[in-house]
């Protein structure tokens, strides 16, 4: 409990900082690229001051390192220049400019550090954990879902990031490649990762700590994820319904024919 409301007191200090300087620039969006370096920094921090670096611990340190900077780095090149997601102007809109400002530390930066702390519980219940540090099936198992996870993420948003340069595919859909097998092979991925840490958790020991990775999953699936975005191509791909007849919405497998 200490390590959680010390990392909760870092992750409120960030927060607050980033909020700050979206005010200056008037641009909430910023609160996106921090979503995979804040659970680098929640995780550093467990690791590091748990006590004995364990294998275990290192090899989450690598991973959630890996999985957080490709993440924030592929988002800061994604939008920055691009002024403020749709998502935050129609909130501004729908608040006021005048009052937005305020409304925002609350609905988007609290909220965001708030999640994150409770994501990130399958982190500390590998850094808490008193069992020996000594890999075993659950962790090797996590290897290979956690690569698995990886290649769909960032193999997914590459894909999308090229098809997007191409002016052709403008309005098309992208059909190729891991996403010929999943309609949202970066989501799919995410969750893979999430509950490979699950998995390490398990294996050291420390159980009820996965639900981090079921809210991160829920979140995907039913709130910031599919869901939203599914709605948004609907409406402005028309070549959307046929994509969703023939593909899998999350779990990857062949299309329909």
């Amino acid at each position: 409990m200490t390590l959680f409301l010390q990392a909760s007191l870092i992750i409120w200090a960030l927060v607050t900082l980033l909020w700050i300087w979206s005010i200056i620039i008037k641009n909430v969006s910023i609160v996106d690229l921090f979503w995979g370096f804040g659970f680098v920094v929640v995780n550093a921090f467990y690791v590091f001051t748990s006590g004995e670096l364990t294998t275990r611990k290192i090899l989450i340190l690598v991973l959630v390192t890996i999985w957080g900077l490709r993440l924030s780095i592929y988002l800061a090149a994604r939008n920055i220049g691009k002024g403020e997601d749709f998502r935050y102007q129609e909130f501004r809109r729908n608040y006021g400019a005048e009052r937005y400002w305020w409304v925002s530390y609350f609905q988007t930066f609290l909220l965001q550090g708030l999640l994150m702390m409770i994501v990130s519980l399958p982190l500390l219940g590998v850094s808490i954990s008193d069992h020996p540090g000594n890999l075993n099936l659950p962790d090797y198992v996590g290897i290979i879902l956690w690569l698995v996870g990886f290649a769909f993420e960032a193999g997914g948003d590459f894909q999308l990031s090229r098809f997007k340069r191409d002016a052709g595919n403008k309005g098309k859909v992208l059909d190729k490649g891991f996403w010929r097998y999943t309609r949202h092979p970066n989501y799919f991925g995410d969750s893979a990762v999430w509950w490979a840490y699950a998995l390490f958790s398990i294996a050291a020991g420390s159980y009820w700590q996965i639900v981090g990775s079921v809210v991160m999953t829920l979140l995907i699936i039913r709130v910031s994820g599919v869901a939203l975005l599914e709605k948004t191509l609907k409406n402005s791909k028309p070549q959307y319904e046929e994509y969703v007849r023939k593909t899998n919405s999350f779990f990857p497998w062949f299309p329909k024919k």
